[in-house]
């Protein structure tokens, strides 16, 4: 579920930021209620338009889907535009003015697309995304490798330790990443730390 709100007051003190925010003309008393609601996502629009790199960033992972599906780039371009407002719920955009927000989460979409589908893009989706944690979860989501965008399989970014049963040992806190046989293998090779300064990469812990 996705909604516009807007934001009316805000407090500082030392546990965090609490906030105050309007949602016009929609009642969620029974939602929230009835669903036990506690959390929500949150991304902070600041108005800015979308900048020449994330421009580029969407017309370069358009071009490439509409290589793999065959569509012509202006008719895909649009085709990605309403699936990124049906899995949304915003308001149609255009990427010559939208917001930097706007702009970030229809990266992430088209991303995403292109994860389920198995399309190979031109240049590691790494350097494209503007959104990594967003991106480092799709891929696991997905089962697809962070690095080159292959089929993979999750792997424990945190050991598990020796002496724990991993049949029974309990992961759930542990942080993970998606490789493909042969990026999970280079990262055993050069070990962790050298991976994660070559790739910009990093395990995510899974919400629950």
């Amino acid at each position: 579920m996705y909604e516009l709100a807007q934001l009316q007051q805000y407090r500082i003190d030392e546990t965090g930021t609490s906030l105050v925010i309007h949602i016009p003309n929609k009642n969620y008393q029974e939602t929230i209620e009835s669903k036990h609601v506690h959390q929500c996502g949150l991304w902070l629009d600041d108005g800015r338009h979308i900048s020449a790199e994330q421009r580029k960033k969407a017309y370069a992972t358009i071009r490439d889907i509409s290589e793999y599906t065959g569509y012509l780039p202006e008719e895909q371009k649009e085709w990605l535009k309403y699936l990124h407002i049906e899995r949304t719920g915003c308001q149609y955009f255009s990427l010559s003015n939208c917001s930097m927000t706007v702009a970030r989460e229809f990266i992430n979409t088209i991303l995403e697309y292109a994860l389920e589908e198995g399309v190979q893009l031109t240049d590691l989706a790494l350097n494209r995304t503007d959104d990594i944690g967003r991106y480092l979860f799709q891929c696991i989501k997905h089962k697809r490798c962070a690095i080159c965008g292959q089929k993979g399989e999750v792997h424990h970014w945190d050991a598990i330790g020796m002496g724990n049963d991993r049949k029974h040992y309990d992961d759930s806190k542990n942080r993970k990443i998606c490789l493909c046989r042969a990026h999970h293998t280079e990262c055993h090779t050069i070990g962790r730390d050298v991976f994660e300064d070559k790739y910009k990469v990093y395990g995510i812990v899974m919400p629950a």
